[in-house]
């Protein structure tokens, strides 16, 4: 039910391949990236945040950032640290963190099975957010970062890309951030193309697991060259690497508060959850919120009256919003309001505390991870998840693969 593309990697020179790859542009910011790249020519921030080659004081968004980026990869490929494959192919990326490995399968996704509601979503975006990719993949003509997909187990498909990973030798192979070791398969073998294809065509919907940005831009992209007569075969479709859901794993994505907390606070709490002093600094369950103030954690269980059975409304995030950050700190929007901020659990609790601590913030959640069963449940329900709801660790790296859109 859905359709799987093979296409022409745009990727780097073996010799290269860890020098090139990247954090993903939307987990750092610019003053990291240009720390991050200082010393190595190769990085492909040169690309994806082509405004650290420009001077520091000029908008991330500047209509020069986006030609910049396309003047990179231009040189970049002169040069010969991306090279372009001759013939269209599947490819196997797998990443490794503490001992647990996940496989994707990088190919391009089809523009119509996402509007046809085939590939699913479970977020909202912002519309500043698209705006930047869509320039960025109109200057370089390129799907420059993949979405991050998943799927349902099917034993089939994780039967052949095992025995492919067993049998060939990876082009890839090297550690990076977080001590996370990288490979990459190159699946050439026409009959092996042919039946992943096929498997996939009984597969009833992809989700979303990271990207929603990037997805929205790819398609809008694709639309637009499509109206315009503009487009290409590889424009009708979008870079991505698609996961089985059983692989993956999502990690707790954090908050920081900076909203004056009152002599009343804890009281007001207290009528939507059981409040305790601990020394732990992670909830152990769903349902249980741990919050960090100044010198002290407190453990934070939803009460009966606050539980719901809704696929939404059941998350910590949204007991946390709903019983919290709206009634308490009057924040409605979290996407728009600059009074909290949100943390990767890759950063750990000390990093809360560091925070708070600091002055900076004055409160600090930490929660229990989204599992990704809800995350599945509420895509299948068509609803969609409170902002930052999940974290997803290790992170695909950037520069590995670029799918040239082929319409200039």
């Amino acid at each position: 039910m859905v359709a799987i593309f093979p296409f022409k990697a745009i990727r780097p020179a073996k010799e290269l391949a860890a020098k090139v790859a990247a954090l993903p542009y939307d987990v750092i910011n610019s003053e990291e990236a240009r720390e991050m790249a200082v010393d190595n020519p190769y990085s492909y921030f040169h690309i994806d945040r082509a405004e650290i080659d420009l001077p520091q004081a000029l908008s991330p968004y500047d209509p020069a950032v986006y030609q910049k980026a396309a003047t990179n990869l231009a040189d970049f490929l002169k040069n010969g640290w991306l090279k372009k494959d001759d013939a269209p192919y599947f490819y196997l990326y797998q990443l490794t963190m503490n001992g647990r490995s996940q496989t994707g399968l990088a190919l391009c996704a089809s523009i119509d099975d996402y509007v046809a509601g085939k590939i699913k979503k479970h977020e909202f975006t912002r519309p500043e957010k698209e705006v930047d990719r869509i320039h960025h993949i109109k200057a370089c003509d390129a799907n420059t970062s993949p979405i991050f997909l998943a799927y349902r187990q099917e034993d089939q498909i994780q039967t052949l890309v095992k025995d492919w990973q067993k049998n060939h030798t990876a082009v890839y192979d090297f550690d990076s951030y977080h001590a996370v070791n990288h490979k990459v398969w190159v699946i050439d073998d026409e009959n092996v193309v042919t039946t992943l294809t096929t498997l996939f065509e009984a597969i009833p919907a992809l989700y979303i697991a990271d990207g929603h940005h990037r997805t929205e831009s790819a398609v809008k992209v694709g639309l637009e060259k499509r109206a315009q007569g503009t487009n290409s075969p590889e424009s009708d479709h979008f870079l991505a690497i698609v996961f089985p859901e059983n692989e993956l794993a999502i990690w707790e994505y954090n908050r920081v508060v900076n909203i004056p907390i009152t002599d009343t606070f804890l009281d007001q709490l207290n009528v939507s959850f059981t409040i305790k002093k601990t020394t732990k600094t992670k909830p152990a369950a769903p349902g249980e919120i741990h919050m960090y103030l100044p010198g002290q954690w407190y453990s934070l269980t939803a009460k009966e009256t606050i539980k719901d059975e809704n696929p939404v409304k059941r998350l910590d995030v949204s007991l946390l919003q709903d019983n919290v950050f709206e009634p308490i700190f009057g924040i409605k929007d979290v996407r728009v309001d600059k009074r909290i901020d949100f943390i990767g659990g890759i950063r750990g609790s000390e990093e809360l505390v560091k925070l708070v601590d600091s002055g900076t913030w004055q409160v600090a959640f930490s929660l229990y991870p989204t599992a990704m069963s809800d995350l599945l449940d509420v895509a299948d329900a068509g609803k969609i998840m409170p902002p930052k709801s999940t974290w997803f660790e290790p992170k695909l790296l950037s520069g590995l693969f670029l799918h040239d859109l082929e319409t200039k």
